[in-house]
């Protein structure tokens, strides 16, 4: 069994593992106001561990850079001031190398005093930062996407292309009206808006085996599916035709060929893939064209045990809210979930660029539903 220093290690390492082919000139430049730079993330990670950890529980730990904390807070007011989010990919300074400096120091003090003086909040707060850079591993991968497809030569990260997962089951699940338990149970990290853990009623339903494939969404497209208001949620409308929404995030069509941007360049389309890229309003669109509908969070986490998931994050038709009971820890910490707990939607499962381990059937991740950038995918219910 692994130690927390060798758990500590080895999520830090992967970091660098997927920045492993970036070019000097890819660390920097922000493409989006969600999505930050490389330099950005991987700093601040580290920051995390500085702020939250070394600077509290280490006596001796000498901070840095003093600038490192406005630089790369995100969103942690209780801490003071910060960078304003769109200004990230402005960072020209400090230079990567310097980064990568930072890193190593913090490595440095935090293995010393994980092995020295690993206190109980120690602990809980280590692995709290572990998952907080799994996290942040995947939306490197996204962000790093999203970048590198405004890049006309469309360049290639990896050289095997890593989204063309197909589904292994067929058919609909049937589920049991009843009194189901929801939320974090066992005795193992979650977050806190996993819990509390409470009971919920279900009618009977049914849920997909399978995720919507490229080609299923190919006849959604050929139907004329985004040029029908009749499908669309009012907010979703106006969403499509203010910034001419035509077709999943990095589709393009080339004469009769439909091609997609990966990590691996531009791509022909398999129809039999699964779908990805998608926003909850074109997912929700697809599932009124189907006359079916998108599961809520809560019949996806009941049904989750006898489906196979993991390759796409799901839509559910979920807002995302706190559970009863939910607590609001004390401090910085306290600001990681809750304050998001508005005009978001909730998604389940994980990704193909979700870190290994790093989800489990009762992980609630959250965006505005809008957004495409995600390994996002559609299973329907009815």
């Amino acid at each position: 069994m692994k130690t927390l220093t060798q758990k500590y290690i080895e999520v830090r390492e992967r970091t660098g593992l997927i920045c492993q082919n970036l070019q000097i000139e890819d660390y920097t430049p922000q493409s989006a106001v969600f999505a930050s730079p490389p330099k950005w993330h991987i700093a601040h990670v580290t920051w995390f561990f500085e702020e939250m950890i070394l600077k509290k529980h280490k006596s001796d730990h000498k901070l840095f850079d003093p600038n490192f904390g406005f630089l790369f807070n995100s969103y942690y007011n209780s801490i003071g001031e910060r960078i304003e989010r769109h200004h990230r990919g402005l960072l020209t300074r400090p230079k990567i190398e310097e980064v990568y400096k930072f890193r190593t120091y913090v490595d440095q003090a935090m293995v010393t005093l994980l092995e020295s003086n690993c206190t109980e909040e120690i602990e809980a707060l280590t692995i709290l930062g572990i998952n907080h850079e799994q996290q942040h591993q995947e939306l490197l991968l996204t962000d790093i996407k999203y970048t590198l497809s405004k890049n006309p030569l469309y360049p290639k990260l990896f050289q095997k292309n890593l989204v063309s997962h197909h589904n292994t089951q067929k058919g609909w699940l049937t589920v049991d009206e009843g009194i189901y338990q929801i939320g974090h149970q066992e005795n193992s990290f979650c977050f806190d808006n996993e819990l509390g853990v409470h009971r919920v009623f279900l009618e009977p339903f049914q849920i997909s085996k399978s995720l919507v494939t490229c080609g299923e969404y190919l006849e959604f497209i050929a139907a004329e599916g985004y040029t029908k208001p009749e499908y669309w949620l009012d907010e979703a409308w106006f969403w499509i035709n203010d910034n001419q929404i035509k077709q999943p995030l990095y589709w393009k069509q080339v004469d009769d060929t439909w091609y997609h941007y990966t990590l691996s360049g531009l791509q022909p389309i398999d129809k039999n893939a699964i779908l990805t890229h998608i926003s909850f309003y074109e997912a929700s669109a697809y599932a009124q064209w189907k006359a079916v509908r998108l599961p809520t969070e809560f019949e996806w986490e009941v049904a989750s045990k006898d489906l196979e998931w993991g390759t796409h994050w799901e839509w559910t038709n979920s807002a995302y809210l706190p559970y009863p009971n939910f607590k609001t820890a004390e401090g910085a910490v306290g600001e990681y979930n809750g304050k998001f707990m508005i005009n978001q939607m909730v998604l389940r499962g994980a990704s193909y660029a979700t870190a290994p381990g790093h989800s489990r059937h009762t992980y609630r991740n959250f965006f505005h539903p809008q957004y495409q950038w995600q390994y996002t995918g559609i299973r329907l219910a009815k």
